[in-house]
């Protein structure tokens, strides 16, 4: 017994070692220098004064509140969205198959790209969408300079973007459903909605389940969009937790952008683990 529990060992040891090289001895380090002010040449033990600094500072604690809303937002609309979408290519549609490769595509291009892209559309006076909104004799809106507005702006094209990997789940979600149950509830004559309700939503509740984890987590560690098309602006309007530390580290303020880092790390488990807990808790009543 001893022989086989050595064997079985083994086949850990590299999942082990990769795990503690890049995971947790980072998450160690970055804990410790998250206490100090550190440069590439020397540190200085300052205790919790990043994290004070962190929460005091309007300028980077705002980037809190504008994360939780740009993930749950982003995360909502495409676990909507995409279900609806995936339910209508999952029926008797022609030209499926363009249709889904029509939707796939922006995830095809880098989130940078899109981003610049609409940043040009959304132009308050040059932009494609404004010349359309002007030639219907309606005021231009600037999407992108307005503070009140700016965050939804990019929050709407993180979606456009985000649905493709949604929708992919979804479908494989839907037709892995036996046909059976459908007939079944055809023959006692329910109705399209009913069998969304009782039959479709229940049994996809797996890959439902892994868009939701997923694009939340993408939300609260999003970046490059944001950067793309706002850098943050105007203003503080649109920093999110990582735009934020991305921009301490550039000023050289590194153990303040390694305390953002920890304090992200921290925000992400803290929601993302009780929800997990929560949605495998009704995967398996619904099962």
């Amino acid at each position: 017994m001893r022989k086989k529990s050595r064997y079985s060992f083994w086949f850990l040891v590299p999942a082990l070692a990769i795990f503690l090289i890049f995971f947790l001895i980072p998450i160690i380090q970055s804990f410790y220098y998250s206490l100090t002010v550190w440069t590439f040449d020397s540190t200085r033990f300052c205790g919790l004064n990043n994290y004070i600094t962190f929460f005091k500072d309007k300028s980077l604690n705002s980037s809190i509140p504008h994360t939780l809303i740009y993930a749950f937002l982003t995360s909502g609309l495409k676990v909507v969205i995409a279900f609806f979408i995936a339910v209508f290519l999952c029926g008797k549609v022609r030209a499926k198959g363009f249709i889904r490769s029509a939707v796939f595509f922006p995830n095809l291009v880098s989130a940078m790209a899109i981003g610049l892209a609409f940043s040009y559309l959304m132009h308050p006076t040059k932009g494609l969408f404004n010349h359309l909104i002007t030639s219907l004799g309606l005021p231009a809106i600037n999407f992108l300079g307005d503070e009140k507005l700016a965050l939804f702006s990019i929050i709407a094209v993180d979606v456009w973007k985000g649905l493709s990997i949604s929708l992919v789940i979804y479908i494989a979600g839907i037709q892995s459903i036996n046909s059976n149950y459908y007939e079944a509830a055809q023959i006692d004559g329910a109705n399209f909605w009913q069998k969304i309700r009782y039959i479709t939503l229940p049994l996809v509740a797996p890959a439902q389940n892994s868009i939701i984890i997923l694009s939340l987590i993408g939300g609260l560690r999003s970046f490059d969009l944001i950067w793309a098309m706002t850098g943050g602006g105007p203003g503080f309007s649109t920093d999110v937790m990582a735009s934020v530390i991305y921009k301490q580290y550039a000023f050289g303020f590194y153990g303040l952008s390694t305390a953002g880092n920890v304090i992200m790390l921290i925000l992400i488990s803290l929601i993302t683990f009780p929800l997990q807990h929560f949605l495998n808790k009704r995967e398996e009543a619904i099962q």
